[in-house]
């Protein structure tokens, strides 16, 4: 059914037709959460009793791996966005082997992220180091993988125990050079 009578606006499609200019109406979408990446996660978590600057030092000083990571025997590189680092993986029960990581980002004191990319870019890891400080001189560190590509989640089942022995013993490895450091620099 037609409208016979229209009634008299007060705001045109351009402005206003008689009285105050009508502005814009402010609307903030409430936008959903970042999801995660996609594939398998492998992770451990532990506790550490020195403040997060004394962990980020030892996990900032590359050279001095292979003093203490053992899942890292060799490691040389620059904690730079976009660098390549040279580490050696040693996963238990294999034979240690060269990879090339890329620096994906890292903040001083909370994190260290690099991926990796394997068989031709069917398997894409990113590997992380977080640490997470909740109390002045206490942090937990999470220590993780997440699998993608084509052939990512196939590679997590077949090597998810071994994996998660490597990051359980890294972590334990991380705990102790870290609290023997903070010990000492307190006496």
């Amino acid at each position: 059914m037609p409208v016979r009578y229209m009634p008299e606006l007060k705001a045109g499609p351009f402005g206003t037709r008689s009285g105050p200019r009508i502005g814009p109406i402010q609307i903030t979408p409430k936008l959903p959460p970042p999801k995660p990446p996609a594939g398998v996660r492998i992770e451990n978590r532990i506790g550490i009793q020195a403040p997060a600057e004394v962990i980020w030092e030892v996990i900032s000083d590359l050279e001095s791996w292979q003093q203490w990571n053992k899942l890292y025997p060799q490691a040389s590189g620059e904690i730079r966005i976009g660098s390549a680092l040279d580490l050696t993986l040693a996963l238990p029960d294999q034979a240690p082997q060269e990879i090339k990581p890329v620096v994906l980002e890292w903040v001083p004191n909370e994190q260290l992220h690099w991926k990796l990319t394997m068989l031709g870019g069917l398997v894409r890891t990113i590997r992380y180091l977080e640490i997470e400080a909740i109390a002045g001189a206490g942090c937990i560190i999470s220590n993780g993988e997440i699998f993608g590509g084509f052939l990512g989640s196939r590679v997590a089942k077949r090597m998810g125990r071994n994996i998660q022995r490597a990051f359980l013993q890294n972590n334990e490895d991380l705990k102790a050079r870290a609290e023997a450091l903070w010990e000492a620099r307190r006496s």
